[in-house]
């Protein structure tokens, strides 16, 4: 089950309003639906919510892709039949594929990311030998146990409800000996402009909603990976910070790296005056820095 209380950094007096909300989410129940969890995060992916996601690889491709290059310099793919958790755009399917793995299935919640990642594979001229596409939800995989030798998934575990059981299901589909490479939301990752977020927003829209993250530390991560029968299991830690020219822009990099998926639960006619908000208050801070904290962490099937 997701945690109630909010695992990632934030200020004192924000970590103790977000908590109560969560409390009360848990109270009511809506911390405890994960469907609906999962639903939220899908629409803002479809860019269902807002059309922010359509500028995703715009504004955070070097960001994705240098999180992807550091995962990738921790296995070696070559010759391996991969499966890609939470593909998204395909920026890190299309780097196994670069370093020489036998294939990829890309798979993802959102059928609109997947749908970038196919016109990518399409321009590369890779074929479906090469490259396969899966609608999914990653806490069941839809594939027989020991199918892969290799599991990669770039920074979506920190969006996942229930982290044990999907990583528990990533190390079902990996044939023994196969490797587990994932990068994941640190504790202070994208702590700035989710602080600035959560004092924009209105109250009366949020309270007693938990909203769908859940950064975690080294340990935690590694423990999941043990836990889940892997061994040799090692983490690396990475942080950063992602500078910009003024408020407006590190808005522009947060809407369109998360498709603003909470709008999803806030009323649509308000969905516009909440992003309005939010980037006014990134304005009037402002908001120039942007921290990446990202948890790499490998393990390998007995």
């Amino acid at each position: 089950m997701a945690t109630i209380f909010w695992t990632g950094k934030l200020s004192p007096k924000t970590k103790l309003m977000a908590n109560f909300s969560n409390a009360l989410a848990w109270i009511t129940g809506n911390a405890r639906d994960v469907v609906a969890m999962k639903e939220r995060i899908k629409r803002g992916y479809e860019g269902a919510v807002t059309d922010d996601v359509t500028r995703y690889d715009e504004v955070g491709l070097q960001h994705f892709t240098k999180i992807s290059r550091a995962l990738l310099e921790g296995t070696d793919l070559h010759g391996k039949a991969v499966l890609d958790i939470g593909c998204g755009t395909g920026i890190l399917s299309l780097l196994a594929l670069e370093q020489g793995c036998a294939n990829v299935v890309c798979a993802d919640l959102s059928e609109y990311m997947l749908s970038q990642c196919r016109k990518k594979a399409n321009t590369l001229g890779y074929g479906p030998d090469r490259i396969d596409f899966r609608q999914l939800d990653a806490e069941s995989l839809p594939f027989e146990s020991n199918s892969f030798d290799a599991v990669i998934s770039g920074m979506v575990l920190g969006f996942v409800p229930n982290q044990k059981s999907t990583v528990a299901e990533m190390v079902r589909v990996l044939k023994p000996g196969g490797v587990l490479a994932i990068s994941t939301h640190g504790p202070t990752f994208y702590y700035e402009a989710i602080e600035e977020a959560f004092r924009a927003i209105p109250k009366s829209l949020a309270l007693g909603y938990r909203i769908e993250f859940w950064p975690r530390k080294e340990k935690e991560i590694s423990r999941m990976f043990s836990e889940a029968g892997l061994i040799d299991v090692m983490t690396r830690q990475m942080t950063w910070k992602e500078s910009f020219e003024n408020g407006g822009r590190a808005y522009d990099y947060f809407a369109s790296t998360s498709a603003m998926w909470w709008c999803s639960k806030f009323p649509r006619e308000k969905v516009a005056s909440v992003s309005q908000k939010i980037r006014a208050a990134f304005e009037r801070k402002p908001v120039t820095q942007i921290t990446a904290d990202i948890i790499l962490t490998y393990g390998r099937k007995p």
